[in-house]
């Protein structure tokens, strides 16, 4: 999205404010690398218009992530904000960017591998490390510090890492 395309459509600018809005519990991504910003829009009388999908239905970062995009828009001159939480469709990790899974990676969380199941869920072979890039990990439990997540072990450089799940 560039400069100019923002100072002509209002969403657009709404989106590059709203875009800037970290994720609480992993705060090297935006709400956008992680692909839960969906839309945005300008109502007639003014009011700014944010969608956003949880990662999961029970997602406790969602109120956090509504006031901090309420607190984004309003700073940047939006008085009238309305955020919608929409749950169809459920998110997926394929809506995260690549730059996002390279921000994971580079904070020591392993990014998402493939792509989310629609039909046969495929078994994933391994999960590569990402502080050495081996892929003779296991997994220690199937939740990590967050629901969204996997803790694994790398057998390699025997440190421990959260791998971001297929979702």
């Amino acid at each position: 999205m560039t400069d100019h395309a923002s100072e002509t459509d209002p969403a657009a600018r709404l989106w590059e404010i709203a875009a800037t809005v970290p994720d609480p519990e992993i705060p090297v991504l935006s709400i956008a690398d992680l692909g839960i910003l969906r839309e945005t829009a300008v109502e007639e009388d003014g009011t700014a218009v944010v969608v956003i999908t949880p990662t999961y239905s029970g997602c406790p970062a969602m109120d956090t992530i509504t006031d901090d995009v309420r607190a984004a828009l309003r700073q940047a001159g939006w008085p009238r904000v309305r955020v919608d939480l929409v749950l169809h469709p459920a998110w997926t990790t394929d809506w995260m960017t690549e730059e996002g899974k390279e921000k994971l990676r580079e904070y020591g969380i392993a990014p998402p591998t493939g792509r989310a199941a629609a039909g046969p869920v495929r078994l994933g072979l391994s999960v590569k490390c990402p502080r050495c890039d081996s892929p003779d990990t296991r997994e220690m439990a199937h939740f990590g510090s967050t629901a969204c997540k996997a803790l694994y072990r790398c057998n390699s450089c025997l440190e421990p890492f959260d791998h971001f799940k297929v979702h």
